[in-house]
C-alpha cells in the first residue's frame, strides 16, 4: 500500500483518487475504444466515447432544445380542421297547415377551418421562450460538466497506472542490488570471511522487498479494472497504458489562474443559469396574471339552415377575445413571493461558487508549490542516500562496517526513489487539478 513507502496524507490522497475513478461508470455493451496503446489523450477520448452518461444527458439537451421550439410556436397562429357528422332522432316537429315542419335535420353534417392568432398577452409568451432558452443552456453547461469530471477521472486512472509502473521499477532496483549483494555475502561465507547470519538478514530484505513488489502489483491490476470499468470493457481485458512519470514544472500566477477560472469553471456558469432562470421564472410570473387578447376566424360548411335543412351551405365566424384575469385566490401573489426567494437563492448560490472556485485554485496552487518541493528534496534524498550506500558497502567489503548498515542504506534509496515517484505523481496530478479548478478543458 501506499503507507509504505509515503505518508499518511498522501496516502490517503492517492487512495482518494483510485476510488475516484470509476465512480459515474455505467454498463454500454457495443461500444469500441481505441484498442493500441493508451496515451492520456486517446485513454481520456475513449473513456467519453464509451461512457453512457455522456448520450444521457445530450438526449437531455436535445429534449430541452425541443421544449424550446415547443414555446415558441406561442408566435405562431393555430389552425384546426374539423368535420363531425351527428344522427338526432327524434327532431322537433311543429305541426302547420296539415303539415309536420321540421326545425332541425336527422343528419347533420359540419366541417370547418378554425385559426386563432394571440395578438397580445404582455410579454407571457416571451418570458416562457427565455426560460425555455435558459433552460436549454443549463442542460449544454450540466454535459460539460458531466464530460469534465469523467476527464479527470480517466486522467486519474491513468496516471495511477504509471505511479504503480514507477513503484514496481524502484522495487525491481532494489531487488536486483539487494540479490547483487547477498551473492557477494555468500561468497564471503563461501570463503570463510563472513557469517551465515549476514545472508540470512539480507534474504529477509529481500523477502519484505518482494511482498511490496507484490502489494504494487496488486494495485497496479486493479487500477487495470479500474480503467477496464470507464472503457466498458471486460475486466480481464489487455488494456496497454503507454507513457512514463515526468517532473515538467510550471511556473503558475495565481490571480491570472483566478481569473480564468471565473471566465471558464462549469460550476460558476450553471450558477448563473440557475440565477438567470430564476429571475426569468420572476418575470413569468409577474406576467401570467396579465391580460390577453386574440383574434379568431373559422370558415366551413354545414347543413341545418332553413327553409332547406338537409342543404349544406357555406358559413363562417369572426370572433375578438379579450381575457382579463380578476381573481385568483391570491394564487399569483404568493407565486411571486415564491419566485422572489428562488432568486435571492440563486445569486447567493453564484457567491458561494465564486468562493468555492477560489479556494479550489488556491489549493491546487499550494498542492503544486508543495509537490514541487517534495521532488526537489527526495532528488537531494536520493543523492545522499547513493552516497551513504556506496560508503556503506566500500566499509563492508573492507571489513570495517556491517551488514546491517549496507541493507538499511538499500533500503532508504528505496524510499528516496519511491518519494520522488510519489512527488512526480502528486505535482503531475496537481496540474491536471489546477485545470480542473480554472475550468480549461483536456479533452479534444
Amino acid at each position: 500500500m501506499f503507507s509504505r513507502f509515503s505518508s499518511p496524507a498522501v496516502a490517503a490522497f492517492a487512495l482518494a483518487l483510485l476510488g475516484a475513478g470509476a465512480a459515474r461508470a455505467q454498463s454500454a455493451p457495443g461500444i469500441d475504444v481505441i484498442s493500441d496503446s493508451l496515451t492520456l489523450d486517446g485513454t481520456v477520448r475513449s473513456v467519453l466515447d464509451a461512457n453512457p452518461a455522456i448520450t444521457t444527458l445530450d438526449e437531455l439537451a436535445n429534449a430541452a432544445t425541443g421544449r424550446l421550439a415547443q414555446t415558441r410556436t406561442g408566435f405562431l397562429p393555430q389552425v384546426t380542421g374539423t368535420a363531425t357528422y351527428s344522427r338526432i332522432d327524434p327532431v322537433v316537429q311543429i305541426p302547420l297547415s296539415g303539415e309536420s315542419f321540421q326545425i332541425a335535420p336527422n343528419n347533420n353534417y359540419d366541417a370547418h377551418i378554425t385559426a386563432q392568432y394571440l395578438l397580445l398577452d404582455f410579454g407571457k409568451s416571451s418570458a416562457t421562450v427565455k426560460l425555455a432558452e435558459a433552460q436549454v443552456q443549463t442542460a449544454k453547461d450540466n454535459v460539460t460538466v458531466t464530460r469534465r469530471d469523467l476527464a479527470f477521472n480517466a486522467a486519474q486512472v491513468y496516471y495511477n497506472i504509471l505511479f504503480m509502473r514507477e513503484s514496481i521499477r524502484v522495487q525491481d532496483a532494489q531487488i536486483v542490488s539487494l540479490q547483487a549483494h547477498r551473492n557477494e555475502m555468500q561468497k564471503r561465507v563461501d570463503g570463510g570471511v563472513s557469517t551465515r547470519f549476514d545472508v540470512t538478514t539480507t534474504d529477509v530484505r529481500i523477502t519484505q522487498a518482494q511482498n511490496t513488489r507484490i502489494d504494487l502489483q496488486n494495485q497496479l491490476r486493479n487500477q487495470q479494472v479500474q480503467l477496464a470499468r470507464l472503457l466498458h470493457k471486460p475486466a480481464q481485458a489487455d488494456l496497454p497504458v503507454k507513457g512514463r512519470l515526468a517532473f515538467q514544472p510550471q511556473a503558475e500566477d495565481v490571480d491570472a489562474e483566478l481569473k480564468k477560472a471565473y471566465e471558464n469553471r462549469p460550476e460558476i456558469k450553471l450558477a448563473r443559469d440557475a440565477e438567470t432562470s430564476a429571475t426569468l421564472q420572476q418575470r413569468l410570473i409577474e406576467r401570467s396574471n396579465m391580460p390577453s387578447l386574440g383574434v379568431g376566424a373559422q370558415v366551413g360548411a354545414k347543413n341545418g339552415y332553413l327553409p332547406n335543412l338537409n342543404q349544406i351551405r357555406p358559413n363562417s365566424v369572426g370572433v375578438v377575445q379579450l381575457s382579463v384575469p380578476i381573481f385568483d385566490g391570491n394564487k399569483n401573489k404568493n407565486q411571486r413571493v415564491e419566485a422572489l426567494a428562488n432568486s435571492r437563492s440563486a445569486v447567493a448560490r453564484t457567491q458561494d461558487t465564486q468562493e468555492q472556485i477560489r479556494a479550489d485554485v488556491r489549493q491546487a496552487a499550494n498542492n503544486l508549490e508543495f509537490s514541487q518541493a517534495r521532488y526537489e528534496n527526495s532528488q537531494q534524498q536520493i543523492a545522499q542516500a547513493t552516497d551513504a550506500l556506496i560508503r556503506a558497502q566500500g566499509r563492508y567489503r573492507y571489513g570495517v562496517g556491517q551488514n546491517l548498515d549496507v541493507l538499511d542504506a538499500e533500503t532508504q534509496l528505496a524510499q528516496a526513489r519511491l518519494a520522488r515517484a510519489q512527488a512526480m505523481y502528486n505535482y503531475t496530478l496537481g496540474q491536471y487539478q489546477l485545470k480542473r479548478a480554472t475550468g480549461e478543458v483536456i479533452w479534444k
